[in-house]
Formats: C-alpha cells, structure tokens, sequence
C-alpha cells in the first residue's frame, strides 16, 4: 500500500492536528469516556530477536500479523466503542533504509485498515520508524506514510498531545526540528496551564522513566536532564498522565500528580507480561487505566469493567 493509498485508510495528522476530530466540537466535557492504548506492533522483532539478530535479522513477521489482527478484532467488538485506538510507536522493526520496511509497513497498514472506520487510529512515532538519531528526511518519510510525528487534538474536553520522543532522545542530526517541537510543545501546554481543558494527556514511544524520576539513564527511558526539564514542564501545565510503550513490558511510576505509564507490546514481550493493549477511562476527575491480554480482551473481558471505570 503506497503512502497516497494509506491516506484513504487512515485519519492521518496533519497540520499538527487530527482531523478525526473537531477541535470546535470537543473542547466542551461531556462526560466519561475511553480510549485503547497499544504499543510496538513492530513487525519483524519476534524473528529478530529469536535469532539473537536485532540489528539485520526480522525477515519474518506473521506472528506480530496474527497478534494485531486479533487486537484489532477484539477492539472492533468492544462495547461502547473506544474513542480511538493509539498506538505508541515502533510500527515496524525495520529501521530506515534497510530491507523488509517496505514490506514490513504494507502488511501493517493492510491489518490497520480493519480497524472500525468509526475508531481512528492515533499514530505516534517510534525510534524504528524514524531512526534512534532522526533525520529530516526520516522524519518526512513517517509522515508522508503515517501522518505528522507530533500533533495535538481535543477529545471529549481532555486535550491529547502527541510528541516525537526520538527528538528528545538524539536530536543531534535535525536540531531545528527539535526547537520546532519544543516551541510547539510550549504553545500546547501554555493551553493546559491555563485550565482550558478538564484533562492534559501526553503519548510518546520512549517514556520518561519507568519506576522512579532519579533513575539511571537507560536506553529504555530519557535522559534525567531531558526528562526532569519536561517532567517540570507537564507538571506545571497539570498534565495528568503521559503514556508510552518502548520497554516491552509493563512498568512506570508516578512523580508529583504525574502518572507516567508504560505499556507492553502487541508485539514481542522483552519480559513476562503478555501480548496486549491498555484501556484508559477519563472520568470528570480520574484517569484510570488496566492492561488486558489480548487473550481476555478476545473473550470480552473487559466489558464488566467498563461500567466501574467509567462511573463518575
């Protein structure tokens, strides 16, 4: 599927904004309601890392076809319907330029395409979609192919940034796209800190930490420089949460009134968590949130819990 062909698949961002919603229509709250949040799909790393051959292995991925297309059918059955399913980062396994992407990107679009038309899908990129250090043009394939690789929209009153971590993470080879999402990020949150929203949630692939705001710098979280300089920024704006995936295991922590949660995979489990996805319900005053097997989300799991989540 070319990029011109996945335009009438997807709702995708552009113009830093998505226009599966109206920002006119849906700065007002009107209650309760959820949201499904996956992560690393990454078509190719089952292989890859069977083999012991992350850097070139991954030429198979019917296994990660099989576990999104069940991800996709169980969240197509849910009742009510998610406000939209995002999913946070690491589409694919293989990096830029290097064989089976392509490949690897077509055949995730074509399971993608079955999500319902009624529940866009939120895209965010990921260090294998666009490179661990970012180019311009890296960054100009993921959006000719998935759509803007930060953005901001309006749900239900509850404004949902969506940043590019790969900036925050290695910007050394596109600094001006950097300083471009950080004046961004500035202007989004000057919105937030002003209470013009019942809720601020942040989704990015690399999370700011995965247990404690002090710990190490790891390849799996950011740097302490750059994520106490944005934890400060979130907290002081009131955003609530901040949702990622990256580690391929459950983890996160919380620092002030910030929840940082960080989601396993669809895809490959680096641990022993299992395949899944997380539903998250934002009432008037609570963000709250469970992970779910793919298995019990299957067997509609999830349903009994919807009515207590979303109680106001």
């Amino acid at each position: 599927m070319s990029a011109a062909e996945s335009a009438d698949v997807f709702h995708r961002a552009r113009g830093r904004t998505l226009d599966a919603f109206s920002p006119e229509k849906e700065r007002e709250w009107k209650g309760p309601f959820y949201f499904v949040q996956g992560a690393d799909t990454q078509f190719g790393l089952m292989k890859a890392w069977s083999t012991g051959n992350c850097d070139t292995g991954g030429d198979e991925w019917g296994q990660e076809i099989r576990l999104t297309e069940q991800a996709v059918e169980a969240i197509n059955k849910l009742s009510p319907k998610p406000k939209f399913f995002v999913l946070c980062g690491d589409l694919v396994h293989a990096m830029p330029g290097t064989p089976w992407r392509k490949e690897q990107t077509r055949d995730l679009q074509h399971v993608l395409k079955a999500v319902d038309q009624d529940i866009p899908l939120v895209l965010v990129s990921g260090n294998h979609d666009l490179g661990n250090a970012p180019t311009a043009e890296t960054v100009e394939e993921f959006r000719q192919t998935w759509g803007d690789d930060y953005f901001s929209f309006w749900v239900g009153g509850v404004l949902f940034l969506v940043l590019n971590s790969q900036l925050l993470y290695d910007a050394s080879r596109c600094p001006a796209l950097k300083q471009a999402q950080d004046r961004w990020l500035d202007q989004q949150l000057s919105i937030a800190g002003q209470k013009q929203c019942r809720h601020a949630v942040v989704f990015q692939h690399i999370p700011l930490f995965l247990h404690s705001i002090d710990e190490d710098d790891d390849y799996f979280n950011l740097t302490k420089t750059v994520r106490k300089e944005l934890v400060d920024k979130l907290t002081r704006a009131g955003v609530r949460a901040v949702f990622s995936g990256h580690y391929h295991r459950n983890a996160g922590g919380t620092y002030q009134n910030l929840d940082m949660v960080v989601s396993s995979a669809i895809g490959c489990q680096l641990g022993q968590d299992t395949h899944g996805l997380r539903v998250v319900a934002i009432t008037a005053d609570k963000i709250v949130h469970r992970y779910y097997s793919l298995d019990e989300l299957s067997r509609g799991a999830v349903e009994a819990d919807l009515k207590e989540l979303l109680k106001e």
